[in-house]
């Protein structure tokens, strides 16, 4: 069994506003491994200033993982625990190795084209014309959830956004969610969110930097509206660590991105714990491309997940490759009339 990984760099669009700043591109890396005439491949999705993994040696790790990958799985994964990312990229190669067609890991109603996954419409930071302009094209596209991005801009305009959604549809129609991607001030927080709480959102995602557990667990219990845990989750590797957190902060929600989170296992031991403590959960990509995106659709279809997934990002690159997953109606489908066409070696 040999191993080789290429770094790879995703071009947005359009630059795309987070509260972190304006991304231009992203890096990501795939890692390819061969064993006779078989061949699989899965995407180590680093997300810079965001990934627990996200250090200066990387990529000697990859490297490492290359010239060890005879050594069984299971000690593969000890060994990576710290790197998250490239834990989920090992589990899809090898899953892709192992399959009759490298991008069907998880072959299901969905991979048939059967089936089919609600997901949310992502609204980008900008402008308030940027942002109104992305709420009608969801819209029109027939999303019926819409997850906004919060905190960058005039909180006021942001509020005003909401507002003339909620003039339009009411929450049976449309269902809101938004992002404060830690944006808020713990002093600040709770009144902002009574402000929120009057459009009838689903939830908002990280409204205070990770890491305040006792203050992020008062404000799940004084909450006017469901608050999931997103980020918080980032570097909590041990299980016994997972359900302190849980049991302290017993948040509404969770929100788990593979690449984020120890990939397949690490998300499902996530959901394992929140099951629990009676916590919901839905599914997240974190900007890969279409290989890690289509390996976190079916994983995520085989959860039997019936809530919106946040899975819409595979349209945002233009140099992302040709997939059979295509958003149509405010759902993510495989098309097995479209073809994969990756262009890597």
């Amino acid at each position: 069994m040999n191993a080789t990984f290429q770094k790879y760099t995703l071009n947005f669009k359009q630059a795309s506003g987070t509260s972190r700043g304006v991304l231009h591109s992203k890096e990501t890396f795939f890692l390819f491994i061969s064993e006779g005439i078989s061949r699989g491949i899965g995407e180590c999705g680093l997300f810079k200033g965001l990934s627990i993994d996200d250090r200066p040696d990387y990529e000697e790790k990859l490297r490492w993982l290359c010239e060890n990958i005879h050594l069984k799985k299971e000690k593969l994964l000890l060994e990576l625990v710290k790197f998250p990312s490239i834990q989920f990229g090992l589990e899809q190669a090898l899953l892709s190795l192992k399959s009759k067609d490298e991008f069907e890991l998880f072959p299901s109603y969905f991979t048939k084209g059967k089936a089919s996954i609600p997901i949310n419409g992502l609204i980008w930071m900008g402008s308030k014309a940027f942002m109104h302009q992305q709420i009608k094209e969801k819209l029109k596209s027939g999303f019926t959830t819409l997850k906004m991005k919060i905190g960058a801009i005039d909180f006021k305009t942001e509020l005003s956004l909401l507002k003339s959604i909620r003039k339009e549809f009411n929450a049976s129609e449309i269902e809101l969610r938004v992002d404060a991607n830690g944006g808020f001030q713990p002093k600040e927080v709770l009144e902002k969110l009574n402000y929120l709480s009057e459009y009838e959102l689903h939830s908002i995602e990280q409204p205070i930097q990770q890491g305040q557990w006792q203050e992020m667990a008062q404000l799940c219990e004084e909450t006017p509206l469901p608050i999931a845990l997103d980020e918080e989750l980032i570097g909590i590797f041990e299980e016994t660590k997972k359900k302190e957190l849980l049991q302290t902060i017993q948040p509404q929600y969770i929100i788990l991105k593979p690449s984020l989170v120890g990939g397949f296992e690490g998300s499902s031991e996530w959901i394992l714990l929140s099951k629990k403590q009676k916590i919901d959960y839905w599914i997240t990509s974190a900007l890969e491309s279409n290989i890690g995106l289509n390996a976190i659709a079916q994983y995520t279809y085989n959860l039997g997940a019936k809530m919106p997934q946040g899975l819409g990002t595979g349209s945002l690159f233009d140099n992302n490759f040709d997939s059979p997953l295509e958003v149509k109606n405010g759902r993510l489908h495989y098309n097995n009339a479209k073809k994969w066409n990756v262009n890597l070696k």
